[in-house]
């Protein structure tokens, strides 16, 4: 048997040890605050489109107890619901693409899009409900569509609603451009860069409405269905910008979809497939650049250095201290309060005799008097029903009491869920302070969905890679494909 002299094994030591100080020393070391789909893409991509010569630690810090950010999820009554972002679109390719590669499985609403029942309130009595029928026979429930078909075609016209559907599809096909591959796709140091490229900058010049009314869609349209969504989406009226308002119908179509058990599960997913550090419950009060790397102050007292910093957290109430200083357009989010219900509404509140005459879901139209922006059936039970209702004020229980003739459970959830849309919008840049400190959330002024902050978050990873390498295109150009054989840290503690 062959022997190794202790002098060549020291030597093979000395240089293995040489090669791994050589690595840490040109690889970067990146610290990202907030854990959401935000945070949790950009780590996955980092790692998907470099090596660790390129990337060495991440470190990701979230003030929770969880991972996921404004995805989470609540129980009542041994069930699971989505209390934060929701629903997602089936051109959400990036989400789509996190299922697949995380193995997670995809659950369809449980209504169809013709089988939902839909009542507008006014607040004094619905001025549009869709036909309902208890027959379970397929005949009957197909003859009930057609019926509601011709019904929402004769009150908001053909017309009006082809243009609504078209604008909202020429949107989608705009937006589909950030999917192209690295060849074509250029990197965006300013959100309004990225938008001009995809031709969707105009859209955020002008409210909604106004662009709505141009392209030719009746006031009826507008004043009660688009409303009703915007309300539900993004708890505002038809006068957020023309993107997002275009974002929020598209999040109404059909083929809509969620994760099984959770979205939030994405966000965990990607934290644990991307070799991280993570530190839960760990909240970063400032960011200090050393004019090498910048440090990082914690409420437990820590100090971390990190050589990119990934800001993956809107700033907008946050209490984080920048030294320098930085500077970004002021504005304010717009509160959701998502009170869920378990128990049964009160007819009498709407002017009806009986609970079955109340829609699954009710919409309301624009209104100061209206407590609430929709009410929305989550889960028959044997003897009472599971709520979700959308607010943008907190729901007093007096208030609730009034809506509801018996309150068996009550969850209330306030989320700072997305910034207050008002045209034309203005932006905080991608990179805040000229050196590597990356502020993800500037994309939310265009729209604020879970996929726009994967697409936000992809562009940040490539424009990190770019700027600390100067290389254009990165190991993984197609986006419809991840690989998954980068080193894997699971996390039992999410």
């Amino acid at each position: 048997m062959n022997k190794h002299h202790p002098i060549t094994v020291l030597i093979l030591c000395n240089i293995l040890l040489l090669l791994h100080t050589l690595q840490a020393v040109h690889s970067h070391t990146v610290c990202i605050i907030g854990s959401g789909i935000g945070g949790a893409s950009v780590a996955h991509f980092l790692r998907s489109y470099s090596d660790s010569h390129t990337i060495g630690q991440i470190t990701v810090f979230e003030r929770n107890d969880v991972v996921g950010g404004r995805m989470a999820t609540v129980t009542i009554a041994g069930e699971t619901f989505e209390a934060g972002g929701s629903i997602l679109h089936p051109k959400n390719y990036h989400v789509l693409n996190y299922t697949k590669y995380l193995h997670l499985r995809v659950k369809n609403p449980k209504h169809s899009d013709d089988s939902l029942s839909l009542g507008i309130w006014n607040g004094d009595k619905f001025v549009y409900k869709t036909l309902n029928s208890n027959s379970k026979l397929p005949i009957v429930q197909r003859f009930v569509s057609i019926a509601n078909s011709i019904r929402i075609l004769l009150r908001y016209g053909v017309f009006s609603l082809f243009r609504m559907s078209s604008f909202v599809e020429a949107t989608v096909n705009k937006f589909l451009k950030y999917y192209e591959g690295f060849e074509s796709r250029p990197m965006f140091e300013s959100v309004d860069g990225m938008l001009k490229w995809a031709g969707l900058y105009n859209l955020t010049t002008r409210p909604l409405g106004e662009e709505l009314v141009e392209l030719g869609l009746s006031p009826l349209l507008i004043q009660e269905l688009v409303t009703v969504i915007t309300r539900i989406n993004y708890g505002q009226s038809v006068n957020i910008s023309g993107l997002a308002g275009a974002v929020s119908l598209a999040g109404s179509g059909g083929g809509l979809w969620s994760v099984e058990g959770g979205n939030w599960q994405m966000a965990a997913g990607l934290i644990n497939r991307s070799d991280v550090v993570l530190h839960l419950h760990e909240e970063i009060e400032s960011i200090s650049y050393l004019g090498d790397v910048y440090e990082l102050n914690s409420t437990k007292g820590k100090s971390y250095n990190c050589q990119v910093t990934v800001v993956a957290t809107p700033l907008d109430e946050s209490s984080i201290h920048f030294s320098p200083e930085i500077s970004i357009p002021p504005r304010k989010l717009q509160h959701t309060h998502a009170t869920f219900v378990r128990g049964l509404l009160n007819p009498s509140y709407f002017g009806l005799d009986v609970l079955s005459d109340i829609p699954e879901l009710v919409g309301t139209t624009e209104s100061a008097d209206i407590p609430f922006s929709s009410i929305s059936v989550l889960k028959q039970h044997e003897k009472d029903v599971t709520y979700k209702v959308f607010s943008r004020e907190p729901m007093a229980d007096a208030l609730l009491d009034d809506i509801f003739s018996v309150r068996v459970e009550t969850i209330k959830i306030n989320w700072g869920a997305y910034p207050r849309y008002q045209a034309p919008e203005k932006y905080a840049p991608f990179i805040l302070d000229g050196n590597h400190l990356y502020y993800i959330n500037a994309f939310e002024n265009a729209a604020s969905t879970m996929e726009t902050s994967a697409v936000a978050a992809e562009n940040i990873a490539r424009l990190i890679l770019s700027r600390l390498t100067g290389q254009v295109n990165f190991s993984s150009p197609n986006l419809k494909s991840f690989s998954s054989d980068y080193p894997s840290v699971m996390h039992s503690d999410l």
